[in-house]
């Protein structure tokens, strides 16, 4: 067994990996950035490197910093956890040539399986039924629309380099396509080092299976069975669960079998997934189910895949890569019960998903449990950076069925409590109780169909909030106090046109938070709310001059699409912001006319600085010249 490990990872699954190692008697060392200094991996691990400025591609990127960390604490193997340089082929050989052991595949498996196109060429040569589209090495733009023309809309661009929802635009209407490839390429470009792309035809019904698979250096590969992640929003996972909701004996055993023979095509060895997509029009049909691609790494809801079959992937991985023969053969596996996680990301869905950056001044996760638990990388008091993916923790629940795994979930997604960054908490409670996600008919639509109903925040209405005369004493309250004094504590506002009294005493649906400043948090109905006794107020984050659009987190302008003076109309696009890895476009909250114009392509900029001011149609000045 290896002797010492080093995490080229961060978060959570820097964290989970340490958790694993220190079980098994391995001594771990982390890396860290300037950003990543006093993380909760570094201080869990028995020692720390640090490896250079906050920006991934100065550090967690830098592949040749993070080998001489290892070399210089006596790391005898690698493990890249997942993103970063997990599914990097050069980085993987270079970790090997430098004498150190490798925590994952074969670099000739990675590279074989790392671009899309020619990943699906060789599946196709295997017998693993393929996704129809255009995988040619023509990338001229008129080639790329005429093979979309050709495929027939709606149609998906993807980066054969991408993964986690990057690098990937739907396109509805043959007029957006020019502008969607842009925007695709130049975030591939961004995220990957490489702009090529391949068109997919879009599935109207689709459900997002995939399948794990492990193999090992003696010959073995085995399946652990089929995992949903068909609950999406922008191509990235909110929810995803084990075994598939409505897969029969007969599908899993077809699909489960696709995966091993394309592991299998790859001489595969240590953790992989395999993805594939279903027309779920009909249900999920053996011959409507066809392959994606293949990650070569640990994925981010493998502990749903753990739950359900007893085994830690992280413990096998280890024991893969020290030479061991697999821990288990196909037929010592098997399914036991249900298992759903969701991610919790710090990320405002009022405003299309945002991410939110900032200390966790609070942070209440549900606690670990037979049937409960949380993965996460931070604890109150620490920072979710801008640099890096806004994930703040994967709560997992199961269960013997999976309705009793559904109510789990509502149950521990509705108990989250953070301030002041914004987060999805609210939102996974309304995926959660969804009657459509309780009847297991999910496709990777649904978020999308329901978005208005699960990214809206309760009606509150602002004007009507008051507070009672003993509530007006703010040194009462202290940070992360529940309140158990006999004096009544009460706010009084109109929620959906009713009247709704909240005491303050209780930690049910209703509840302080904390006391922040001469303000208070409350969280209403799992929505955190910041309350100011002085102006009688309830706010979710702070409103915007109407027509001042400023930047909603630190980040990077890619693009500037108008000019001073130009007259625009709703929804136009103004300029796209690089921000925690995604592309966010602002959009023109209603027509009228650039005032003011405060960015330029690449310039760097920080949250609530302003970009564009806009003014209404009616009250532009129509005397004003472009300037």
């Amino acid at each position: 067994m290896i002797s010492s490990l080093l995490i080229a990872n961060r978060g959570e699954i820097a964290c989970l990996v340490i958790r694993t190692a220190r079980r098994l008697g391995i001594r771990t060392v982390a890396v860290y950035s300037d950003a990543d200094a006093k993380a909760l991996h570094v201080r869990m691990a028995d020692e720390a490197v640090h490896i250079g400025p906050s920006p991934a591609r100065e550090s967690y990127l830098r592949g040749d910093r993070i080998i001489e960390a290892a070399k210089a604490t006596s790391a005898e193997a690698i493990h890249p956890g997942y993103g970063f340089l997990s599914e990097n082929a050069d980085f993987a050989q270079a970790v090997i040539d430098a004498g150190l052991i490798w925590v994952g595949p074969k670099a000739d498996s990675i590279r074989a399986m790392g671009l899309k196109d020619a990943a699906k060429k060789l599946m196709a040569e295997a017998g693993v039924p393929v996704t129809p589209g255009y995988l040619g090495e023509d990338q001229a733009p008129k080639r790329l629309k005429k093979e979309a023309d050709a495929i027939g809309y709606p149609v998906l661009i993807k980066a054969v380099a991408g993964g986690g929802g990057k690098g990937m635009r739907k396109v509805d209407r043959a007029q957006d396509f020019d502008d969607a490839l842009e925007s695709c390429k130049r975030e591939a470009a961004s995220s990957f080092g490489n702009d090529i792309v391949l068109l997919e035809k879009w599935i109207e019904s689709p459900r997002h299976i995939e399948v794990q698979v492990f193999g090992d250096s003696h010959g073995n590969v085995v399946h652990l069975f089929e995992r949903d992640c068909s609950l999406q929003r922008r191509h990235q996972k909110v929810i995803e669960e084990a075994p598939a909701p409505g897969m029969d004996a007969e599908t899993r055993e077809a699909v489960c079998g696709a995966a091993v023979r394309a592991a299998q095509a790859v001489n595969y060895e240590n953790a992989g997934t395999i993805e594939f997509i279903a027309d779920a029009s009909d249900g999920l049909r053996a011959d409507r189910i066809w392959f994606m691609e293949m990650n070569t790494r640990l994925q981010v809801e493998h502990p749903v895949t753990e739950e359900i079959t007893g085994q830690d992937l992280v413990e096998w991985q280890l024991r893969v890569a020290s030479g061991e023969p697999l821990p288990k053969t196909q037929g010592e596996l098997s399914i036991n019960g249900h298992a759903i996680e969701a991610r919790l990301y710090a990320e405002d869905p009022s405003k299309g998903f945002l991410p939110s950056v900032g200390r966790l001044e609070f942070l209440d996760l549900p606690e670990h449990n037979d049937w409960q638990r949380v993965e996460t990388g931070v604890v109150s008091g620490d920072v979710v950076s801008p640099f890096y993916d806004p994930m703040i923790a994967k709560i997992v629940v199961s269960g013997e069925s999976r309705p009793e795994a559904c109510e789990r979930l509502a149950y521990s997604v509705g108990d989250v409590g953070v301030w002041p960054v914004k987060t999805n908490a609210a939102f996974l409670y309304k995926l959660a109780t969804l009657d459509e996600f309780g009847a297991g008919t999910v496709d990777t639509g649904l978020i999308q169909r329901q978005i208005n109903q699960l990214a809206a925040l309760p009606d509150l209405d602002l004007g009507k909030v008051s507070w009672t005369a003993e509530q007006l004493v703010p040194k009462t309250l202290q940070f992360g106090f529940r309140l158990n004094s006999e004096r009544r504590q009460s706010a009084y506002f109109s929620l959906d046109g009713h009247p709704t009294c909240i005491d303050l005493r209780s930690a049910g649906n209703s509840r302080v938070k904390s006391e922040y400043g001469r303000a208070f948090v409350v969280q209403f109905g799992r929505t955190a709310y910041l309350t100011d006794w002085r102006a009688g107020g309830l706010t979710h984050g702070h409103a915007l001059h109407d027509g001042e659009i400023e930047a909603p987190m630190p980040g990077r302008v890619t693009a500037v699409e108008i000019s001073k003076g130009e007259k625009v109309v709703k929804g136009q696009r103004l300029l796209t912001l690089e921000a925690m890895k995604m592309e966010h476009a602002l959009t023109a909250p209603f027509d009228g006319t650039i005032t003011a114009l405060n960015a330029t392509p690449g310039a760097q900029v920080s949250e609530g600085q302003l970009l564009v001011k806009l003014e209404p149609e009616e009250k532009a000045d129509p005397g004003s010249s472009p300037g």
